[in-house]
Order: C-alpha cells, then structure tokens, then sequence
C-alpha cells in the first residue's frame, strides 16, 4: 500500500507539475498520472508506438494534437477509423466544425438548415459536398491494372493534401502509416462505392493486415496508446495474436495505455481492459499497462503535453 499524497497547485505550475502531483493520488487522477510515466518510458525505450484512434476525436478538437504527435515522432504508426478521416480531410480542405453552446438543440431544425449535429459538434451539409468532390478527384487518379490497400489509399489523400495541421498530411510527410480497417462505415467508404458504379478501382481490405503484422513483428518494443475501442483497437492489439514470441520469450505488446468513457461489465471491447487483453496474448504478461477511465479530449491533451515537457 502507499500513502494517498494530495496534489497541490500554484500559480504558474505546469502541466508536468501538476501531472507529477497526480502521482500520490487514487482514481482517475492517479491512473492518467501512471499513463504518463509509461508513456514516457515508451519513448525512452526506442520503442515502435501504436496509436488506435475511435469515435470522432476530430470533429471535438483533437485534430492538431494527433498530427502534431505525428510530426514530433510521438506516433510511428496511426489504426483510426473512417469519421477521423473524413473529418480530418474536410478541415484540410477549408472547411470547419462549429461548437453548439448546448447539445439540446432543435434537430429537427438543424436538418431544415442543412446542418448536422455530433453531440455538441455541427458541420454543414456544404463540407461533405466539398469532400466528395475532393475524393472522387482521388479515386480518378487510381491505376485500373492494380489493387491498392486502405492504407496507400490514406497515403494517396495524404500526399494531396496541404494543410500542416491534417493527420493525413502529417502522417505523409513523416511516413507514417495509416490504417482505417473500417473504412467502409465512413463518407469515404461510401463514395467509393458509389464510384464503383460508374467505373472500375479495386482496394483490398486485407492487405493492410500484412503490413501491420510485419510492423509488429520488426519492432524491438512495442507501445499502444489506444484512445477509445472498437474497430481500431482491435485491430491494432490482434496483431499480436499471429506474431511469433520474442527470443526472449516475450509476447504481445510491451507498453499499452488505453483511455476510455466505457466500463468493462457488458462486455464490450471499448470497455475491456488491458489485463483482460493478457489472457489473450495481444498485451504481455509483464508489460507496463494502465486504463485510464476519462474523455479522451481532456486525457489526450494533459499526457502529451506532460510528457512534451519531460
């Protein structure tokens, strides 16, 4: 057992100060303060760092800490889903998203004006308009006598885009690579079958798999920081699950920090923990992990900024 140590604050305290002072405290406070030490071990190990990215982190603001991870080389490798795209891509274009003063709006409303709403979140119908164009412009440029994967497919929107604050853009220009497993459930996903109606492209959904595997598989160490669940992290984690153990006899990841709203009782994976990712082989046995149960929007931003400080 150790002593509950009350954090204290004062004037002009950092980030990293007030993270440190976290560490002698229980519940969240405590767990975000263990999620920064790992994650900063993570980055003194020369570690291959793993981020799954669920839900619409982008649309709530957190599209410039994520490509700012990823220009810093805080991120070697991005597992997202098709929402961040989508969204990331129509900020790259010059469109934007607007906060709602309150989530009790008049949806009904909203539709009438041509405005769609994410909890507190609006976009207008005009940026989706901007960004079919925008990835049939993609799509037009695909070769007929090939089969790409998602993620050359995220690196061939990458590469169009100019804006240096786009996870895509981000990702290009420190050759990191994007994988969206579930890119289909997105805007995406569903102009590219529409366009297949009209002419023929191929993107393969499995290839990405290899890659990732490999990636795994190649790294000395490995580190997940998993925001959310679902598609991304599964993915992500089951990589785990086809690569040999170490020489060492080591499996499965090194470092795993997951941040998440959900609780592990209905059994859902948003909501499983890292202990429970043990018995499967996908987190290690001896590896440094912590869940962390907070919004990610409030979490994300305190842990990279501590750990930029560090």
């Amino acid at each position: 057992m150790q002593e509950i140590e009350g954090v204290r604050t004062w004037r002009g305290m950092t980030v990293a100060d007030l993270v440190k002072g976290m560490q002698g405290c229980a519940f969240g406070a405590g767990r975000l303060a263990k999620a920064v030490e790992i994650y900063e071990e993570m980055l003194r190990a020369d570690t291959t760092k793993f981020i799954a990215i669920a839900g619409a982190m982008v649309p709530a603001g957190m599209r410039n800490v994520i490509a700012q991870m990823i220009r810093e080389g805080y991120v070697d490798v991005v597992v997202t889903t098709g929402a961040n795209l989508v969204h990331d891509i129509i900020e790259a274009l010059g469109m934007h998203h607007y906060k709602l003063h309150t989530p009790d709006v008049n949806d009904i409303e909203l539709r009438k004006q041509s405005v769609d709403r994410i909890y507190d979140v609006a976009v207008q119908d005009d940026a989706f308009e901007v960004l079919e164009e925008f990835i049939r412009s993609v799509f037009d440029d695909f070769r007929l006598d090939r089969s790409y994967s998602i993620r050359e497919l995220t690196a061939l929107i990458g590469e169009r885009l100019s804006d240096r604050d786009s996870i895509l853009k981000s990702a290009v220009d420190r050759a990191v690579p994007v994988f969206c497993p579930a890119i289909a459930d997105s805007m995406i996903g569903l102009h590219a079958w529409i366009y297949k109606q009209m002419r023929r492209f191929h993107v393969d959904a499995f290839d990405d798999m290899k890659e990732l595997v490999d990636i795994f598989c190649d790294a000395g160490r490995t580190g997940a920081l998993i925001l959310g669940g679902g598609v991304p992290k599964n993915f992500l984690l089951q990589t785990a699950l086809v690569a040999p153990p170490r020489e060492d006899g080591r499996e499965g990841f090194d470092f795993a920090i997951q941040i998440t709203t959900d609780t592990p009782e209905n059994g859902g994976l948003s909501g499983a923990t890292l202990e429970e990712a043990k018995s499967w082989g996908k987190v290690g046995t001896g590896a440094k992990a912590v869940t962390v149960y907070c919004d990610a929007t409030i979490a994300l931003p305190v842990l990279f900024a501590a750990v930029q400080s560090r």
